[in-house]
């Protein structure tokens, strides 16, 4: 198991590496806007997800492997905040930013990884609950930024938020959620259609009113508060 274990982990290494070379080469040759980097880095850290779920041979040595990884994070980004620029480059809005959200981003893979893939044997359904707030989180950002005429205010709504950057969560949320469910099998299209709308009707709200940053967490867990009972549902599962 230690042999399986170190092997999926250097493929993590060697993915992060090369991810985050690459979105460096490309801020520094294009020069890249703020929120546009933001939202790559975001990207890197989904786009782990297929390695997480197909590099390692059992969902514990997965899950296993987010935390590992984020607590070795951890000390080395906090050692980086000291450095001039730091905040800067890595385009952070407030001290802590980035570490606390590796922190949730590889504790929010760790639960999900363990309930869809651990209890339930799936790993398509870890990703549809995960690419419920990854490509819907990322979009709404950018459009309601460039695009964003409606705000949207409130006593729970934190910051500057959009009907346009809500309606683009909702659509990337939907997009996802439905194709990842077709592609696993075992629904129709419309049941796979009514999870997906569901589905990211909630994730938009959920984000709509999340404190704190924290959608990073609430969003993938909402969706699966949706997708995996309605998925047992539907396959005669008991509950």
């Amino acid at each position: 198991m230690m042999a399986d274990f170190l092997k999926g982990f250097g493929l993590l290494l060697v993915y992060f590496v090369a991810a985050a070379t690459i979105a460096l080469v490309i801020r520094a040759m294009f020069n890249m806007p703020r929120e546009m980097f933001r939202k790559t880095l975001h990207g890197i850290l989904l786009f782990s997800l297929p390695v997480f779920l197909y590099a390692f041979p059992t969902w514990w040595l997965s899950a296993l492997a987010a935390m590992v990884f984020a607590i070795t994070v951890y000390p080395l980004l906090a050692w980086g905040e000291r450095l001039e620029g730091y905040s800067e480059f890595l385009t952070q809005r407030k001290d802590g930013e980035i570490k606390r959200s590796l922190m949730l981003v590889f504790l929010m893979f760790a639960v999900i990884i363990s309930i869809c893939w651990g209890w339930l044997g799936d790993r398509l359904l870890a990703a549809a609950c995960i690419a419920a707030w990854g490509f819907g989180d990322a979009a709404a950002a950018l459009v309601g930024k460039r695009f964003g005429r409606h705000r949207l205010e409130g006593k729970m709504i934190e910051g500057r938020k959009s009907l346009e950057g809500s309606l683009t969560m909702f659509a990337l949320s939907f997009l996802a959620v439905f194709l990842i469910m077709l592609v696993r099998g075992g629904l129709t299209w419309q049941q796979c259609f009514v999870i997906a709308v569901v589905t990211a009707a909630v994730s938009a709200t959920v984000e709509l009113y999340t404190l704190g940053g924290f959608d990073t967490l609430t969003c993938p867990m909402a969706a699966a508060a949706v997708i995996i009972p309605l998925t047992l549902l539907w396959e005669g599962v008991p509950l």
